[in-house]
């Protein structure tokens, strides 16, 4: 694939992750491109497959060009993802939510795709009422940082985080 456009960019959307969707998101894991950041693939794929129970409240997404599935996002609330994760916490539900990401198809990569994926789910985060956003990126995960610094992120010393109330 060529280099794209902004423009182009902007035709992206996300929809929801199905169960269709798992096994691309298996091939995805394995990708070198992907593997050296998302480790412990089974537990990603278990985390999918219990989406409508035990991680109900994480939304999961597919990232789409022109109806080609080429990424994987998710976004949810700290306080209800406090039991799986301890890296941050929150007292409030709605304060405070994280988000990951993926390019899978190669294709896509280093074309700022990433960057429209984070900037889309910004965008819903902000229209659902959410203050801040925190991300905790591997420090060495270059491309991802940078991302994350478009999108107006800031690197607090342990995570990036985003004041998404102040954002216009």
């Amino acid at each position: 694939m060529t280099e794209r456009t902004n423009l182009e960019r902007s035709k992206v959307v996300l929809r929801d992750f199905t169960d269709a969707d798992i096994a691309l998101m298996e091939k995805w894991l394995y990708v070198p491109h992907v593997s050296d950041w998302y480790i412990a693939p089974d537990k990603w794929l278990k985390e999918l497959g219990k989406r409508g129970t035990e991680f109900s409240f994480i939304t999961h997404l597919i990232a789409e060009y022109e109806g080609v599935p080429f990424g994987f996002c998710q976004y949810y609330d700290f306080f209800y993802g406090q039991e799986h994760e301890d890296w941050l916490k929150t007292e409030l539900p709605g304060e405070m939510f994280s988000i990951d990401y993926l390019i899978g198809d190669e294709r896509f990569l280093h074309q700022g795709f990433g960057q429209a994926i984070i900037a889309i789910m910004l965008e819903k985060l902000k229209g659902q009422g959410v203050k801040r956003v925190a991300v905790k990126p591997d420090r060495n995960n270059v491309k991802s940082n940078r991302a994350l610094e478009a999108n107006g992120f800031v690197w607090v010393g342990t995570d990036y985080v985003l004041d998404l109330a102040a954002r216009r």
